[in-house]
């Protein structure tokens, strides 16, 4: 039986990959479709099947996803744009057949103030509409997305955002692959809807605290008002519509829309999420080797 994955070549989807090799799958089980060329052609070297992936082509799409049983589609990563995208594949997946799609949505997707839902809102319309059976994954926030708060944490001593008091339930990347990997590749899952988050929500008082105690140096978190954060990131040289984005994002974190520990992600993996201070371990590791 088939497990495709649209998006394989990107980094969830090497994780989700390795997961599944790692639970047994056999690779010529993984038609793996992604971009990236070099990274499909060390895919097939391992022995996984592959095909270049144009969502443009809802032709050529469907065929390569012939005889697949499975479809992971993996969400793209241009919000505000990718919709059609997200249109063609499900249509793709329609006419090919496909007996199951799980999509990487976004956390409580109905109800979030977050701006980036709108995308996976309208997509998990399209995967209603279409009647395919389908497992929604709505991912919470990867840790690895905090990786230069912990790097500005390390060279000067300071994190400082506007997310304030906010709270967020993060969990490493590979988590939310292996969690996939389980839905795609055992039974039971289709019509269901996980709230994926890490099992702890932190503050960035916390995260601070974190830093200091795994690097061994003094760090504080330093609280900025949106103006003084936006000035801040312009200065960084950031363009105006990145820094835009960070803000509005620090200010639905500090509105609570990421700090939902449902226990939806351990209960899929059959154990605890990784902690944030396992996960800025393994970066001062990496930092050490470097």
């Amino acid at each position: 039986m088939t497990i495709a994955i649209i998006g394989a070549t990107g980094q969830l989807g090497g994780l989700t990959v390795a997961a599944l090799l790692d639970r047994g799958t056999p690779a010529e089980e993984i038609l793996a479709l992604g971009r990236n060329a070099v990274r499909l052609s060390d895919l097939a070297r391992r022995g996984i099947r592959t095909a270049p992936l144009d969502l443009e082509d809802i032709d050529a799409t469907a065929a390569a996803l012939h005889g697949a049983q499975d479809l992971l589609l993996i969400s793209l990563s241009d919000p505000g744009h990718r919709l059609p995208l997200h249109a063609n594949a499900v249509e793709a997946a329609r006419r090919a057949g496909v007996g199951h799609v799980a999509y990487t949505s976004v956390l409580m997707a109905p109800t979030t103030i977050l701006g980036l839902a709108v995308d996976h809102r309208a997509t998990e319309e399209l995967i209603r509409e279409s009647g395919i059976p389908a497992t929604l994954l709505r991912n919470g926030w990867y840790t690895e997305n905090h990786y230069q708060d912990f790097v500005a944490a390390r060279d000067g001593g300071v994190v400082a955002n506007s997310a304030g008091d906010g709270r967020l339930a993060t969990a490493p990347r590979r988590d939310y692959a292996e969690a996939a990997a389980v839905v795609v590749s055992t039974p039971g899952h289709e019509g269901c809807v996980y709230e994926l988050s890490g099992d702890t929500a932190w503050s960035y008082e916390e995260f601070a605290g974190t830093a200091q105690l795994v690097l061994g140096t003094p760090v504080r978190y330093e609280p900025l008002g949106s103006d003084d954060e936006r000035d801040l990131l312009l200065g960084a040289g950031l363009d105006e519509a990145t820094a835009q984005f960070i803000v509005e994002m620090n200010g639905s974190i500090r509105e609570g829309a990421l700090d939902a520990t449902t226990g939806d992600l351990a209960r899929l993996l059959g154990r605890p999420t990784e902690p944030l201070e396992a996960t800025m371990r393994s970066w001062a590791q990496m930092s050490s080797a470097v």
